[in-house]
């Protein structure tokens, strides 16, 4: 039974006793029902407010996991031998042992200070200083082999300085 069942049944039972307005006891007790009536109808709606917006946050919930697996997992790199995504933490999410090499660690993007483009695929990378100085790394998404020559570069900067 709802509060505002409650409250109708308690002022059913008034009406049935015959409280009467008349006296100062009648009064009080038929104030309070009143009263009671309005608290249940606001817990009510209340209640149904919540209900909604409980909803809606479920909602946005889903929205966000989606956005966030399209921004974190990349569907063809990232995926164990269990067939399950690798997250930017380079965890399966199904908690398997596998660990992908090719995944990006927080350190990767916390140090990045270069964005190369793949001239096969168009696919934009970054990389930190340290990848940079190997002198070579495999496009995680199509494979081909970038390499990467600075001393030319760095030649000709110190050239155009002087």
């Amino acid at each position: 039974m709802t509060n505002t069942e409650k409250v109708a049944y308690l002022k059913g039972l008034m009406k049935g006793l015959s409280i009467d307005d008349s006296t100062n006891e009648g009064k009080v007790l038929l104030q309070i029902a009143d009263i009671l009536e309005d608290l249940a109808l606001s817990v009510e709606e209340i209640d149904n407010d919540l209900t909604e917006i409980t909803e809606l946050v479920d909602c946005l919930d889903e929205d966000l996991g989606e956005v966030e697996e399209d921004l974190y997992c990349d569907d063809d790199d990232d995926k164990c031998e269990c067939g399950h995504h690798h997250h930017r933490h380079g965890e399966c999410e199904c908690g398997c042992d596998d660990e992908d090499e090719d995944a990006f660690d927080d350190e990767d993007f916390d140090d990045a200070v270069y964005e190369v483009v793949c001239p096969t695929c168009g696919d934009t990378i970054c990389l930190n200083e340290e990848l940079i100085n190997e002198g070579s790394i495999e496009c995680p998404n199509c494979g081909e082999l970038l390499e990467f020559d600075f001393d030319e570069e760095a030649s000709e900067a110190e050239e155009e300085e002087k």
